[in-house]
């Protein structure tokens, strides 16, 4: 890694001294961010308060049991090897990705299951075993998503949404689109069977949206799922984040960890840099935040007055879900549940009464959803041999109720009921093998990533908080100063925050020497 003196001389091969770029946070977003603005000509420093890369796609080492904290699943992988591209560099020389079939299983009370493949033909057939009659619509479904793919995701979410114009440009669009419906409203209006409606929407729910409010323009995941797959990267996302930080390395860029930034300095109306926590402070040319938006505003530009993302308006916004998960290894079970793979999606006995508690009533229910990553099964050395490493996660309330969940005192007993539910339905005797364990709530999303009210993946993803709406990639607050990442435009997930720094590159103009340095 380069060391601070270096990154302060960096100049170009004129000796001219090159633009600064401050990056706030590494994660996925940040990361890319960098990658994007040493491509530029940028000299980038990146600072995060965490002591390894990744951010929320970070990774712990427990007894030789690596547990990703964050994000599981890869698609859309052509996004990562444009942007490696950008930089002159090869991502599949870098990162080993594997592709999974099937994708995941989902599985209901009654014993039922549906398995997501990428193969149209398969997925007809599963649709065909579940509801025969639901056919007609199913494949109606799967035009609607390919419609919203190429307007949602190649158009609106590959370029910035900052100027009321944009806006007023694409309405019509959304109007044709029925944006204004929600994707739960839209499967419903596909298909009759309520498993299969509860297949068709819930994938909001993995960038923390409720699928009865989130707009059904997030339907385009069903078409990117069987257009570009689902996939995996050996040594998890954090691999991932560990070659990001090779490519800024090889540009002259610098990663500085276990720092926290506390304020974005202002002078003469602009962006002048950052204070630390130690109270360091760095100059920059500009800033790019990586942190969540609501910290952004409400505390790193705390003592700058702000006129649109005012404490008062980030207030208002509703935000994304929080999460509970467990993340623990298994001793001697390699050959144990064979029916059990990568991910599997595991339904409660309700699907809206659970969501409308999580969402709406901030209330800890007694039924529970689970989503169970068994990294093992594809990476073997996530865990010792012979054994398993496990991620399993239900979506809870944030901390933004009335009455939040008090999880010192309920997450033992959450856990324990997580337990009694992956017992009797899908790991008969998981738990006397259980060996190193670690519980994540949204109190420690609150406390770990400074994310608001401890939601896992920022502002909420709503129609009159998507696109224009929401806090824009160039600050509508301070010039010089860029947000990225999942509170930005286009939004949470992989996709939308490799894509948010991918809008940074064509905000931020090429970086011109300064002088002789």
């Amino acid at each position: 890694m380069l060391n601070r003196m270096q990154d302060d001389v960096a100049v170009a091969a004129d000796g001219a001294r090159r633009p600064r770029a401050l990056v706030i946070g590494a994660g996925l977003g940040g990361l890319a961010a960098a990658m994007r603005l040493g491509a530029k000509g940028y000299r980038v420093t990146v600072i995060d308060r965490l002591d390894r890369a990744g951010g929320r796609g970070s990774s712990i080492t427990q007894d030789g049991h690596r547990f990703d904290l964050g994000p599981t699943i890869v698609t859309v992988p052509q996004l990562f090897r444009e942007l490696w591209a950008a930089c002159g560099r090869d991502f599949d020389a870098d990162v080993d990705l594997r592709a999974l079939d099937p994708f995941y299983q989902i599985r209901w009370p009654d014993g039922s299951h549906f398995t997501v493949r990428q193969s149209t033909e398969a997925m007809r057939a599963e649709v065909a075993r579940l509801s025969p009659d639901d056919l007609p619509g199913y494949d109606k479904f799967l035009k609607d998503a390919e419609a919203r793919y190429s307007f949602g995701f190649e158009d609106l979410g590959r370029r910035s949404m900052h100027k009321f114009i944009d806006l007023v440009k694409v309405l019509p669009k959304f109007a044709m689109l029925r944006a204004d419906r929600s994707v739960a409203a839209h499967a419903a209006a596909r298909v009759r069977d309520p498993r299969l409606r509860m297949a068709l929407s819930f994938h909001p729910l993995f960038i923390g949206g409720d699928p009865f409010h989130v707009t059904s323009m997030y339907i385009l995941v069903s078409h990117l799922e069987k257009e570009y797959g689902v996939h995996y990267a050996v040594g998890g996302v954090q691999a991932i984040a560990d070659a990001m930080v090779r490519v800024i390395e090889d540009q002259g860029g610098t990663l500085r960890l276990d720092e926290e930034v506390d304020e974005v300095l202002v002078k003469s109306g602009r962006v002048a840099g950052l204070r630390t926590t130690q109270g360091e402070v760095m100059t920059a040319d500009i800033v790019v935040s990586n942190a969540d938006a609501g910290h952004t505003y409400t505390r790193l530009l705390r003592n700058h007055r702000r006129r649109r993302w005012t404490d008062a308006k980030l207030k208002r916004r509703t935000w994304s879900s929080g999460l509970f998960v467990w993340y623990f290894g298994t001793k001697g079970t390699k050959d144990m549940w064979p029916d059990l793979g990568h991910h599997t999606i595991l339904n409660g006995p309700r699907y809206e009464g659970l969501l409308r508690d999580i969402f709406l009533n901030g209330k800890l229910s007694e039924d529970m959803s689970l989503y169970i990553h068994r990294p093992s099964v594809t990476d073997p050395g996530v865990a010792p041999a012979g054994d398993d490493t496990f991620y399993v996660l239900s979506v809870v309330p944030h901390l933004g109720f009335d009455n939040p969940v008090d999880w010192k005192a309920e997450g033992e007993r959450y856990r324990a009921a997580m337990t009694r539910v992956l017992e009797e339905q899908v790991m008969p005797g998981f738990a006397e093998r259980v060996g190193p364990s670690l519980v994540f709530t949204p109190e420690d999303f609150r406390d770990r990533y400074l994310s608001p009210h401890g939601a896992g993946f920022s502002i909420e993803p709503r129609i009159l908080q998507s696109a224009y709406f929401r806090p824009h990639n160039v600050s509508e607050e301070l010039p010089g100063l860029y947000l990225v990442g999942a509170g930005t435009h286009p939004g949470a997930g992989l996709p939308g925050v490799v894509s948010s720094a991918e809008v940074l590159g064509k905000l931020v103009p090429d970086a011109q020497p300064q002088g002789v340095a």
